[in-house]
């Protein structure tokens, strides 16, 4: 949920209203208290003096949603990362998949890297698509990515040594070939 009002970007943080590095905890008491606050049955009375139900309804909703997400690591991770890609959508000089990046297997780690105009690389590791909710294996000569949920996201990456960024778009289930001349 990102709706754009008067430039002001509401998203899930400020339904709850709670800071972006807010914790479980502070998250979850926030949530308490507004589901407390906008429940359609202890608002009955106040919303027939002053609000009308719909907005007090959509309001609860609101708050039901950003609990879902944020209250859940990996679809929180997620919704960070997506957040993250739309502030800094107008800094990203292009869009990139996984399969144009080149692929190393580490043993434990992938790591895949798309060279930049400058010549040095943009790159992510396997470790930092786990800690976004998503899943890195090797099926023999390639890589196969799975998703927590079946919509796509993104990841902006900055290049090594110049200021470009680049932002990489995950599908669900995308299967990318290993290049073993790395």
């Amino acid at each position: 949920m990102l709706h754009w009002k008067n430039s002001i970007q509401e998203t899930y943080y400020n339904v709850l209203s709670v800071k972006e590095d807010a914790s479980y905890v502070e998250i979850r008491t926030s949530y308490r208290s507004a589901i407390l606050n906008y429940h359609p049955d202890k608002l009955q009375n106040a919303s027939q003096a002053s609000d009308p139900e719909e907005k007090s309804d959509d309001r609860f909703m609101k708050v039901q949603k950003a609990w879902e997400i944020l209250g859940n690591s990996m679809s929180r991770a997620v919704y960070d990362s997506k957040l993250r890609a739309l502030r800094q959508d107008s800094e990203v000089s292009e869009d990139i998949s996984l399969e144009e990046m080149m692929i190393e297997d580490n043993g434990e780690i992938f790591e895949m890297f798309y060279q930049c105009r400058c010549g040095d690389y943009f790159s992510i590791d396997s470790s930092e698509f786990e800690k976004m909710g998503y899943t890195l294996s090797r099926d023999e000569r390639r890589i196969s990515t799975e998703t927590p949920d079946a919509f796509p996201a993104s990841v902006v990456l900055p290049c090594g040594s110049c200021s470009l960024q680049v932002r990489l778009l995950i599908n669900a289930d995308t299967k990318v070939p290993i290049d073993d001349n790395l």
